[in-house]
């Protein structure tokens, strides 16, 4: 019996075309066999998958939406063998649409360091563990709404639960990035549970980036990541090419105690130890009483952390690097504060929670524009 059936598959296989060109449609040989699965974009064998705001939706392997959709963009049917390389998506910029290539090559020719911005913005969204593919369907579609950040002031990096990381990149603008929220200390191997760097690379979602070392990841009872795996975490991403959001930040009552800088330093010297190269590190200044309490560092007490952030890389890694480095702030960052905190001249971004789960969040990204207000 198994004989059979595989001889009738593989005769359904070859005679797929003529199925097609009779029907109109694209049809899956083994449908028959099979039940029809979600289509992720990078697994289509044809037809290349286009960005269209609030057009966009998961399409089942029939052809028919299982969920919710608004106007659905055409999706091929699913592939027993998917392509080794994700498939293009578009992005809109100035009423013409490019894609992923395009777009990149945009972003480093459409923005230059000037006296009021030596460095591109950076705004991170961390999703946490919250979420769900219906969830994540409704947040891209009002995302995508947003003006094109290609080739502007700003670059965007969400990080969905990695369950869901091909599922976003899927749905969502090809202007922001999809991140991971946490990878392995080294490569593949028996560490179950873990995802290492390489898979990262390796994914569908196209990721070029990873949070560690978050307060939450440092201090939760089950996980209590040290400053030495931190490090060694963001040692091994970078080497495989991947850039890290890195984490740092102190508790109230070390805040309380005077041991803000003490903390920060202990932090950032241990990953100095084991890398020399921090072109790709991003640096996450988050004060573990802010995250999530309602409760936000003054724009005067972020300025001054992050002023001292920077000196320390000065003294301590060079000056080019104090330079060049990217401190962007995290802690409650909302649409109301985000404003008057981007003004200070050494907080450059933000990483965003809860503010990162709803549509508003296209106002944090946009807060990148106050540095354009500054007098310098």
């Amino acid at each position: 019996f198994f004989f059979v059936v595989l001889a009738m598959s593989c005769n359904l296989a070859h005679s797929a075309p003529s199925v097609a060109s009779a029907t109109g449609k694209t049809v899956n040989p083994f449908s028959l066999l099979l039940p029809s699965v979600p289509v992720p974009a990078s697994l289509s064998t044809s037809s290349t998958p286009c960005y269209r705001p609030s057009t966009l939706a998961d399409v089942s392997g029939n052809g028919t939406a299982p969920r919710k959709t608004s106007a659905l963009a055409s999706r091929p049917s699913y592939s027993l063998q998917a392509p080794r390389q994700p498939s293009k998506l578009e992005a809109e910029k100035d009423g013409r649409w490019y894609d992923v290539a395009e777009a990149k090559d945009l972003d480093k020719a459409g923005w230059r360091p000037t006296a009021k911005m030596p460095r591109r913005f950076f705004v991170g969204g961390n999703w946490k563990c919250n979420g769900n593919r219906d969830s994540i369907q409704t947040l891209s579609e009002a995302l995508n709404k947003g003006n094109s950040v290609a080739g502007t002031g700003v670059e965007v990096v969400v990080a969905p639960p990695a369950a869901y990381a091909d599922y976003t990149r899927y749905l969502l603008r090809p202007d922001f990035e999809v991140a991971y929220q946490n990878c392995w200390t080294g490569g593949a191997g028996a560490f179950t549970g873990e995802v290492s760097a390489d898979m990262i690379k390796d994914s569908f979602s196209e990721s070029k980036w990873v949070i560690l070392g978050h307060s939450e990841r440092r201090s939760l009872p089950e996980l209590k990541e040290s400053d030495d795996t931190v490090a060694i975490k963001t040692a091994y991403a970078l080497s495989k090419g991947l850039g890290v959001m890195l984490c740092i930040g102190e508790t109230l009552k070390e805040r309380d105690a005077g041991q803000t800088m003490a903390v920060n330093e202990r932090q950032l010297a241990a990953v100095a130890k084991r890398i020399t190269d921090w072109t790709n590190v991003v640096i996450a200044y988050e004060p573990v009483w802010a995250i999530g309490t309602g409760k936000v560092a003054t724009p005067e007490q972020a300025q001054e952390v992050h002023a001292k952030i920077r000196k320390w890389l000065a003294a301590n890694i060079g000056e080019k690097v104090a330079k060049s480095t990217r401190i962007i702030y995290g802690g409650s960052v909302n649409p109301s504060n985000c404003n008057i905190l981007a003004k200070q001249p050494d907080v450059d971004g933000f990483l965003v929670g809860g503010a990162s789960l709803k549509p508003d969040f296209l106002k944090i990204v946009d807060s990148w524009r106050r540095k354009l207000d500054m007098e310098v």
